[in-house]
């Protein structure tokens, strides 16, 4: 490997290569790195969720108005026919 001469790089080389050496430091830098990537998956379910209840929100609104087949404002929502079928029924009865 070239020799690095930039002192900021060099200091933080230093600085994994001692945190690599200390088992406690390794532990915790995986128990972080797990929580990050479970709030990731948190955030995206989340947002995932969001965009669903959207969804639904938009084909209840079409159903409502009644200008649309289930076909139609399932292709406009994302959901499926079904669940569009569904909803309408709720909204009926």
């Amino acid at each position: 490997m070239a020799k690095i001469a930039h002192e900021p790089v060099k200091r933080a080389m230093s600085r994994i290569r001692e945190l690599s050496a200390d088992e406690e430091a390794r532990r915790l830098a995986f128990v972080r790195e797990r929580a990050l990537l479970d709030e990731v998956s948190q955030l995206n379910e989340a947002r995932q969720e969001g965009e669903q209840i959207r969804a639904e929100k938009t084909a209840s609104n079409l159903i409502e108005i009644n200008a649309l087949t289930d076909e139609q404002i399932a292709q406009a929502t994302g959901l499926t026919q079904e669940e569009v079928t569904q909803l309408r029924a709720e909204q009926q009865g």
